[in-house]
C-alpha cells in the first residue's frame, strides 16, 4: 500500500506538506519522500523509514525546504518522488497503486527506443518512472495522465508537481481514493481525509474514478471528468483506512461500528464481554457490544512508544515478533471470562493464533472470534495489499488446499456464506486457531455497512468478483 499528499498555497507549504504526508504513516513502513517547488526549481528528499518514523527521518530536511507547492508519499514499494525533465517541462511525480502489466508496458517502451534509469540492482524498473514515461508520450499533462490511466492494468493514482500547479489523477476504477481539501489560501489532495483536520482544511470534493484536476492556490479545476464504473477497495473501511478518514463521504469508524452491529444481530452467543484486537478491531467490537448491550473491555493493550507497526515489514519473522511484543494482556480481565473478540480480518492467522493461546494460558474460559469481513481466499491483484504473502499463506486458502488435497478446483463455493464448503472451511480455520467458536461477517452485511452499491466496491479478496 501507500499514501500520498499534495499541497499548493499562496504562502509556504512545507509545514502542511510535512505533517500531511506524515498522516499516511499507517499505510506504509518502507520509504517516504517529499518534493517542493519554488521560484528556483525543485527540491527533493527520500528516506528509508523501515527502522524509524517518517517524522524523525524528515525533521532535519524540512528546514532546508521552502516553496508554495509540494508533493509527498509514504510507500512500501519504490523510492519516490521522482523529478523528471521532459518536453512538457520539469515535474515531480508520486504514485500509489499496482501495475499488473509492467512487463508489457516495459517491452512497449523498449520498442519505442525508450530507456529507464530508476532500476534496482536486479534490473527491476521503477513503476513510477514507467508512469512518468507514459505521461511524457503526450502533448499535455492532462492527456498524458489520461493515457497512463488507460494503459495501466491494476491501479495507479498520481500526483504531478508542475509549473502550472499540482495535477491529481485518481486511478481509472477508483480503487484508491483522492480527497481534495481547501482552506483560505490554497488546496490540498490526500489519500486520507484525516490528514486535513489538524491542518485547517475542509473537504471540498472526492475525486471520481479516473478524474483529473489541477490545483493552484486560487482553485481546483477539473481537467477530466470521472468515469461511471468504480471499484473502490472495500478493505479501506474494514482494515487499513484510518478511523477518522472518509472515502466517498463515508466515515471509516462509523462503518466499523455498523459492521460490529451486523455481526451482533446475527449472533445469540452467551458471553461475558466483548473486546477488539487493537487497533482496527476496536471499532467493530464497540458496534457489537453496543448492539447487544454487553460490556466492552480491553484485555489486550497496545504498547506503542517503541514498537512500530507490524502491517508491512517484509520479513515475516519480524512482523510476527512485533505483533506479539506490542500487545500486552491484562490478566484480571481475562481469567475465567467468556470473551468474544472482533477482528478486522483473518489473513494468515499466525499472529491471531498466538494471541488466542495467550488468552487460554492466562485462564480465559472461552474465546470466540467474529471477523468483520468474510474469509480472505483470493490474493489482492489491484492495490499492492498483502504483496508479501503467497496465496497459500492465506488462512482460508490454506484450508481449502487441505480439504481439496491440493487439487485445482473451483473455489467459488467456499466464498458463499452458509454453503457446505464454506462451513467446512470456517470450521477447519476455527479448529486450527483453537477458538471456541468462529463466525465470519457475511459479504452482503459488509456491503450494507459501507453503504455503497456492491458493483461500486472491489470485493475481490473475498469473492473473486472484480475486474480491470
Amino acid at each position: 500500500m501507500g499514501g500520498l499528499f499534495g499541497v499548493t498555497l499562496k504562502n509556504d507549504c512545507v509545514n502542511d506538506l510535512f505533517y500531511g504526508t506524515d498522516y499516511h504513516s499507517h499505510l506504509g513502513t518502507r520509504r517516504g519522500g517529499l518534493a517542493v517547488k519554488n521560484s528556483r526549481g525543485f527540491s527533493r528528499s527520500i528516506h528509508n523509514i523501515e527502522n524509524n518514523y517518517f517524522r524523525s527521518k524528515f525533521e532535519t530536511d524540512i528546514s532546508k525546504f521552502n516553496g508554495n507547492q509540494g508533493i509527498g508519499v509514504i510507500s512500501d514499494t519504490e523510492p519516490q518522488p521522482l523529478l523528471v525533465g521532459s518536453h512538457l517541462g520539469n515535474f515531480g511525480i508520486v504514485t500509489v497503486g499496482r501495475i499488473n502489466n509492467m512487463e508489457t508496458l516495459i517491452k512497449r517502451a523498449h520498442g519505442n527506443r525508450q530507456h529507464f534509469s530508476e532500476t534496482t540492482g536486479e534490473g527491476e524498473t521503477n513503476p513510477t518512472e514507467l508512469v512518468s514515461m507514459l505521461i511524457c508520450e503526450e502533448d499535455s499533462f492532462e492527456s498524458g495522465l489520461a493515457k497512463a490511466q488507460e494503459l495501466v492494468q491494476g491501479s495507479c493514482t498520481i500526483l504531478l508537481l508542475t509549473h502550472e500547479g499540482i495535477y491529481a489523477a485518481r486511478d481509472r476504477l477508483g480503487r484508491t481514493p483522492i480527497v481534495i481539501g481547501k482552506k483560505p489560501g490554497g488546496f490540498a489532495a490526500t489519500s486520507e481525509s484525516s490528514a486535513f483536520s489538524n491542518l485547517g482544511y475542509e473537504i471540498d470534493r472526492f475525486l471520481g474514478p479516473g478524474e483529473i484536476v489541477l490545483m493552484t492556490p486560487e482553485g481546483c479545476q477539473q481537467r477530466k471528468k470521472p468515469g461511471d464504473a468504480m471499484q473502490i477497495c472495500a478493505f479501506l473501511w474494514v482494515y487499513y483506512g484510518y478511523p477518522a478518514s472518509e472515502y466517498e463521504g463515508i466515515n471509516v469508524e462509523y462503518t466499523r461500528n455498523r459492521c460490529g452491529e451486523a455481526l451482533a444481530e446475527d449472533d445469540a452467543l452467551d458471553i461475558d464481554c466483548v473486546a477488539g484486537i487493537p487497533d482496527s478491531g476496536i471499532g467493530h467490537a464497540i458496534g457489537y457490544a453496543n448492539c447487544r448491550k454487553i460490556p466492552y473491555i480491553r484485555p489486550f493493550v497496545k504498547y506503542t512508544p517503541t514498537w512500530p507497526r507490524s502491517f508491512m515489514p517484509q520479513n515475516q519473522e519480524m512482523r510476527d515478533l512485533v505483533a506479539r511484543m506490542k500487545l500486552i494482556p491484562i490478566r484480571k480481565l481475562i481469567e475465567s471470562k467468556r470473551i468474544l473478540f472482533c477482528e478486522d480480518s483473518i489473513v494468515r492467522g499466525t499472529q491471531l493464533k498466538d494471541n488466542i493461546e495467550i488468552l487460554f494460558d492466562i485462564g480465559a474460559k472461552e474465546v470466540h472470534m467474529r471477523p468483520a469481513c468474510p474469509t480472505l481466499i483470493y490474493p489482492c491483484e489491484f492495490i499492492n495489499f498483502s504483496t508479501s504473502r503467497s496465496t497459500l499463506d492465506l488462512a482460508g486458502r490454506k484450508v481449502i488446499n487441505r480439504i481439496e488435497d491440493g487439487r485445482e478446483t473451483d473455489i467459488s463455493p467456499y466464498a458463499e456464506a452458509g454453503s457446505r464448503q464454506n462451513r467446512m472451511m470456517v470450521e477447519a480455520i476455527g479448529k486450527e486457531l483453537k477458538l471456541t467458536s468462529l463466525k465470519y461477517q457475511k459479504l452482503e452485511d459488509l456491503v450494507d455497512a459501507i453503504g455503497l452499491p456492491k458493483e461500486k466496491l472491489c470485493t475481490h479478496c473475498w469473492d473473486g468478483s472484480s475486474y480491470f
